[in-house]
């Protein structure tokens, strides 16, 4: 069978990807100036304008947003009379973690087994390069048929809300026909999958008081509260037995109908150790597409190394609760805080302050757009139909984007596939993927200009 034009012009483009790629992972872009310097997050927008304008765009922008970050915008006009797309990506990242966990360091993009490893290398750089290489094959075969508008997120993995903040502030600027979130990923390697619905999220910071100041373990231990004691406990009360959320008031038992995620596939997506359960009830897509779930990201508290026999007086925790499609995130936080403060033990008193907060989201899958997208998926992916499923991530611009512009057709795609483990150590991202759904978006631009009579 001859090869599609695109196809060959995408495969062509691969080399340059992988270079361009290796430069924007090299950028630190954690945007928190606690933990990686302001200057990464900002020589990474600067890459991605450069990029733009490399391909012709007009009125690219770096944009401050209300968080302190910036996001990079572009416009690219089409025919006249043609619709307007919008393509979505973050060039922000997760911090790395563990650097000596990496097999290569986290900001080298890496060939390895395959796959290309980076922080960020599918989270969501790649998605960014994937854009350009969709809008360079349809240049190279007959021009890009529609307007594209291009928005790079610098603070997404945060959840502080500047851009959405900054959206809201110019209606105008993200109005599209349909919009293109390049942040999801496919069910597995292999499968075009677009995203039905994603869970939202509230971040709290928890902070627990007990006494004036650290006290001898052995002098006063056994009767005097100690604080980190009484965390682990109000913390543990957020699980029950078998692992299933419990925060007051928040409804746990919602099903998911649609794809499902087999218990065998996940435990070996997820390294889950032999012998070790999974926690929750239902089943796997149940428990992480259509029901909330609480983590405790993070503990202060004294290291191993260099502890002393010491009562803590203080400590403090920051905990994340994804919030599934049908359950409004303001309402979780409020539920949230108020049994932070309900089950701390031995009176001990408790702040909790809001760091971050964002909808849960759910496509309209029935959408003409998505009939353009599964044609391109069909073509890009022989002998493969387009998929829908959940994914238990959040991006909390989408709910935004669909409130300002309800007539919008959104679709959700990308590289995060399950061996891309990304928030983790060892991030990667399959080239094949890259190439395959930067076929399909292109496919599918040219689809949906056909569609709307452009």
């Amino acid at each position: 069978m001859t090869a599609h034009p695109i196809s060959e012009t995408v495969a062509s483009l691969m080399p340059r990807a992988k270079a361009e790629l290796a430069e924007l992972v090299a950028f630190q872009s954690v945007a928190d100036p606690a933990q990686f310097p302001k200057s990464e997050c900002e020589a990474a927008a600067n890459w991605v304008a450069d990029a733009l304008r490399a391909e012709d765009f007009q009125d690219v922008a770096l944009l401050d947003t209300p968080d302190g970050t910036q996001s990079v915008y572009g416009f690219l006009p089409g025919p006249a009379g043609a619709p307007t797309v919008l393509l979505y990506a973050h060039y922000d990242v997760q911090p790395p973690l563990d650097e000596s966990a990496w097999l290569s360091p986290p900001f080298e993009l890496t060939e390895r087994d395959g796959r290309w490893f980076g922080r960020g290398a599918a989270d969501c750089k790649g998605g960014f390069i994937m854009h350009l290489l969709a809008l360079r094959a349809l240049k190279a075969n007959g021009g890009v048929p529609v307007s594209v508008k291009v928005i790079a997120e610098g603070s997404e993995e945060q959840g502080t809300g500047g851009l959405e903040r900054y959206a809201e502030a110019h209606p105008d600027l993200l109005a599209a026909d349909t919009i293109v979130i390049g942040d999801t990923g496919n069910f597995r390697v292999g499968l075009p999958t677009v995203t039905a619905t994603l869970r939202g999220m509230t971040m709290l910071r928890v902070t627990l008081d007990t006494l004036e100041g650290n006290l001898h373990s052995g002098q006063f231990g056994g009767a005097a509260p100690d604080a980190l004691a009484a965390m682990i406990h109000l913390l543990a009360s957020l699980r029950a037995e078998d692992g299933t959320t419990t925060v007051d008031g928040l409804v746990t038992d919602a099903d998911w109908e649609g794809l499902q995620y087999p218990e065998a596939e996940f435990r070996t997506d997820a390294k889950v150790l032999d012998g070790v359960e999974l926690i929750g009830t239902g089943t796997v897509a149940d428990r992480i597409w259509a029901r909330p779930a609480v983590t405790v990201i993070g503990i202060d508290c004294p290291p191993v190394v260099g502890a002393t026999p010491s009562l803590q007086a203080t400590a403090r925790a920051q905990v994340s609760l994804r919030v599934p499609p049908g359950q409004d995130a303001a309402e979780a936080t409020q539920l949230l805080t108020a049994h932070l403060k309900a089950h701390a033990p031995w009176g001990a008193r408790v702040s909790v302050e809001q760091v971050g907060q964002g909808q849960p989201f759910r496509a309209d899958i029935s959408s003409p757009a998505y009939t353009s997208m599964a044609q391109a998926m069909e073509t890009a992916y022989p002998g493969e139909k387009m998929q829908s499923s959940g994914m238990g991530g959040s991006i909390p611009l989408c709910n935004t984007l669909a409130t300002l512009y309800p007539e919008a057709e959104i679709l959700l795609i990308g590289l995060s596939e399950p061996e891309a483990q990304i928030h983790a150590v060892n991030e990667s991202m399959s080239p094949e993927e890259l190439e395959r759904l930067s076929v399909a978006e292109a496919l599918f631009l040219r689809n949906y200009a056909e569609s709307k009579g452009a």
